[in-house]
């Protein structure tokens, strides 16, 4: 006999006039799921700790050389902080003020409030993990300030090599616009009527609309992957978590562009995306708090350095837009378009941020240049909240999106929280994902944070170890590239143990419960160049009689992975097939054929 309930956890934020409130009892509260009225069984209010008071940290336990977990150490609290400062959507001179700012805020921080640091540029970087130290703290912003991230801590100890990207800025949408511009105002020529100059002109109004749209999509791409990955590394910390994210954010749809021949070709929309990876946050309980690092932003023409483009997108509602003199008339300098156009932007950009932040219970700070009253008040915010907790009633588990409402009696509190989930089985997540070669692909990604969703140790040792003596050995191949290796090889053995509470299991008619795992095994060199790799998926079935010697010693597998001599960075990843939920680590490994 099998029995479950399935608890919706909601962890709600009560403010007033932007300040927690306390004491609340759970009589106060009313949730409706698809406005039905839900029993509370489970309540319990969170504080911020007092001043001074130490939390602690929970640390794997301790584990044999050359093992490794993808278990993070995270502070023993029941909120945690990270800051994200995102290079990839934010200009240049922001990015150096806000890095300036949040220096100074470390300076005057509550002693004991926990922060782990990450950096997004054309991927994402743990540039510090969860610590107290405010010291420690500003050496990462200032180390990553001077482009050299920190490593990310992947061992017990140990640290993976630091890798460098390439900063993504994007101001770069200006300076194409006003490139591709002067080629323009060349193509048409000194007699603006000429049909030719007005073909060449809408052609490249086209193209600009075309790279512009592009540039979009790949940022809102790179970035949704980035939250993405944060997510899953958080998935494995309990209680809430707060993400502080600094960003100039990115427009939640392109709208249809009437200047152009074809208004629709540039059209984007990315609210699936933007749902998608909210609902992947909510899972793992991490709150979202965006903060516009421009900070109040005035109209671009009252700046002293502004000076009218040529305004090759400008509208051409004036006169006939078939007209070619008129089309070609309207390419004149238009402060107000300029304007009109940037505030349409700004409001775009920002919705996108309001759209997360409410849909994973956070809240957005923007037109402010109180960057450190933002940072300080978001971690106050996102660390006094209530965790309320339902049974549904008997409804089948069919998938679909489920609506709450959480409300106060006689109150006119401002509530935050996420505001619904999908109704799958507990076991078996229904989270969403864009397909499981990019959820393994996004697992293996060198200097990728590392996932915990599932968690699992790792053992790293080389042939003719003395730990392999008397022990089966797997035959076969050493990897997929092995044939386009160079010189001698030393054969490295990967020891898993998975923690098999945190996998899915199809029960059959016996009784028999099967998961179907995938292990990857990539190995990159210094230049962050794959050298080897190894793939291999198994279908696990326990009897009855094996589950519970199983669940206390976890799924055991070896595989095995060839290298020549050097020092390598090797990502390891465990893959449920079923739940789409993947674990992933990163640790160097040093092979000396000497």
């Amino acid at each position: 006999m099998r029995t479950s309930a399935d608890l919706v956890l909601l962890d709600v934020v009560v403010s007033d006039r932007g300040n927690p409130v306390h004491g609340l009892e759970s009589g106060h509260f009313h949730v409706l799921e698809d406005g039905r009225e839900q029993r509370i069984t489970a309540f319990d209010e969170h504080r911020p700790p007092a001043p001074g008071a130490g939390m602690g940290e929970v640390h794997p336990p301790a584990l044999p050389p050359h093992t490794y977990t993808n278990l993070p150490v995270h502070p023993a609290s029941p909120a945690v902080n990270i800051l994200l400062l995102d290079a990839l959507n934010t200009p240049m001179a922001n990015q150096m003020d806000t890095r300036r700012k949040m220096i100074q805020y470390l300076a005057r921080i509550q002693p004991g409030t926990q922060l782990a640091i990450f950096a997004l540029s054309s991927r994402l970087h743990l540039i510090e993990g969860f610590t107290a130290d405010p010291a420690q703290l500003v050496k990462a912003l200032q180390g990553s300030q001077a482009g050299t991230p920190a490593g990310q801590p992947v061992s017990t100890g140990e640290q993976a090599a630091p890798q460098t990207s390439v900063v993504l800025d994007p101001q770069m949408d200006q300076a194409v616009d006003s490139t591709l511009g002067d080629m323009a105002n060349l193509a048409v020529g000194t007699d603006p009527a000429t049909v030719a100059g007005v073909s060449a002109l809408d052609e490249m109004r086209q193209f600009i609309a075309d790279v512009g749209a592009y540039q979009t999509d790949l940022r809102v791409r790179m970035t949704m992957d980035a939250m993405q990955q944060l997510a899953r590394y958080l998935s494995g910390i309990p209680g809430r978590k707060n993400l502080i994210w600094f960003s100039g954010s990115f427009p939640i749809a392109l709208d249809p562009d009437d200047s152009q021949d074809n208004p629709f070709e540039a059209m984007r929309g990315y609210s699936d995306e933007i749902r998608e990876t909210a609902e992947l946050l909510s899972a793992a309980r991490v709150a979202v708090y965006p903060v516009d690092a421009r900070g109040l932003m005035t109209p671009p023409t009252l700046d002293a350095t502004y000076t009218a483009p040529t305004n090759l997108m400008g509208s051409t509602s004036s006169g006939n837009r078939n007209s070619a003199r008129s089309r070609v008339t309207a390419n004149k300098p238009s402060p107000s378009t300029d304007d009109l156009n940037r505030q349409k932007q700004l409001i775009e950009e920002q919705a996108s941020m309001q759209q997360i932040a409410q849909q994973t219970g956070g809240r957005a700070y923007l037109n402010t240049n109180g960057l450190q009253e933002a940072v300080a008040n978001a971690i106050e915010n996102g660390s006094s909240y209530y965790t309320i907790g339902y049974v549904p009633a008997a409804r089948p588990l069919d998938g679909q999106f489920r609506k709450i409402q959480v409300s106060l009696e006689s109150s006119d509190y401002k509530l935050a929280y996420r505001h619904g989930y999908y109704a799958g089985p507990s076991d078996k997540p229904n989270e969403p994902t864009r397909g499981q070669a990019s959820l393994i692909m996004a697992a293996t990604l060198h200097g990728a944070p590392p996932s915990t969703q599932i968690l699992f140790q790792a053992r790293v040792i080389p042939n003719g170890d003395p730990g392999l003596q008397e022990t089966k050995l797997p035959a076969g191949s050493g990897g997929e590239l092995v044939a386009s290796l160079k010189g001698p090889l030393q054969r490295q053995y990967v020891d898993f143990n998975v923690d098999p509470h945190t996998l899915h299991y199809d029960i059959a008619a016996d009784g028999t419960q099967g998961v179907q795992v995938e292990f990857t095994l990539v190995a990159y060199d210094r230049d962050g160049r794959r050298i080897n790799y190894l793939d291999s998926g198994f279908q696990l079935g326990l009897k009855p009689s094996q589950i519970q010697q199983t669940m206390e010693s976890g799924i055991r597998i070896r595989l095995p992975l060839d290298l020549p001599a050097g020092q390598f960075s090797l990502r390891i990843a465990v893959h449920d097939l079923s739940a789409g939920r993947a674990g992933s680590l990163e640790v160097p490994v040093d092979v000396n054929l000497k």
